[in-house]
């Protein structure tokens, strides 16, 4: 698609141009975060309606608002924004670690990272359409703007709202307990501070360190996640429905 738009310029190839520069990266991550020896008990379906509505909330909550604070206080500072966006992506996770039954050790860390990947790609069409207005039509522009979004997205959105939702999980399996609570808002605090580094320097080495660090914070949630699966992936009779080991 990408080769085909650029060669042609064809302004007919350019919505599915960039639908799929959007979405192609963040479903592939998610699709490699599921492959992990984690005990997950949501289907995949689940996981896709995640990222669907999980991205349209994130987004439409958010985008209110933060026209809502610039509107009322005439000026919204950048770590508003992360605290913003950070909240809001956690709307449908905080639905859904009340409603699904059993929670298990991966749960918390797919759908968070789903609901990342639906905000991410909506965020990235958004800063397509305006890349191509404000170029007047210029999709090698657009191009490259889907590229280095969709590069980054996994050490950005995707790896933000995954660790916040991991912790969101844990407090639950633990019992809401006041170190487990403690320890979901330290993450969401660490998420908002990623956020706000990321938008307020905007330098390349910026997001090198800010991405480097959001991998690597990420990579030990799915190593404890893992960890964590084991006894239940080792049991030799699978689970049922209402406790599935359930493989994305």
């Amino acid at each position: 698609m990408r080769q085909a738009t650029l060669t042609t310029l064809n302004p007919n190839l350019v919505p599915s141009l960039i639908l799929l520069g959007a979405a192609v990266i963040p479903c592939t991550f998610v699709s490699f975060i599921a492959g992990r020896q984690l005990a997950i008990g949501v289907s995949g379906g689940t996981v896709a309606l995640t990222a669907l509505f999980g991205g349209v909330i994130g987004v439409v909550a958010a985008g209110l608002l933060e026209y809502d604070s610039r509107k009322d206080f005439g000026i919204l500072p950048v770590a508003g924004i992360g605290v913003i966006e950070e909240a809001a992506k956690l709307i449908l996770p905080a639905i859904l670690v009340f409603v699904l039954r059993p929670r298990l050790p991966g749960d918390g860390l797919i759908i968070g990272v789903a609901c990342g990947a639906g905000f991410a790609v909506l965020e990235t069409m958004g800063y397509a359409f305006v890349e191509l207005v404000q170029s007047q039509g210029s999709i090698a522009a657009v191009d490259a703007l889907l590229f280095l979004r969709g590069l980054l997205s996994p050490a950005a959105h995707m790896a933000w709202t995954g660790l916040t939702a991991a912790a969101l999980w844990s407090a639950a399996q633990h019992g809401w307990r006041l170190r487990s609570v403690m320890a979901f808002a330290l993450t969401y605090v660490l998420a908002v501070a990623l956020h706000t580094a990321w938008d307020g320097i905007g330098t390349t080495m910026a997001y090198v360190v800010v991405g480097t660090i959001s991998v690597l914070l990420l990579g030990i949630t799915v190593h404890r996640a893992t960890v964590s699966s084991r006894p239940l992936l080792s049991q030799h009779n699978p689970l049922t429905v209402t406790g599935q080991i359930a493989a994305v």
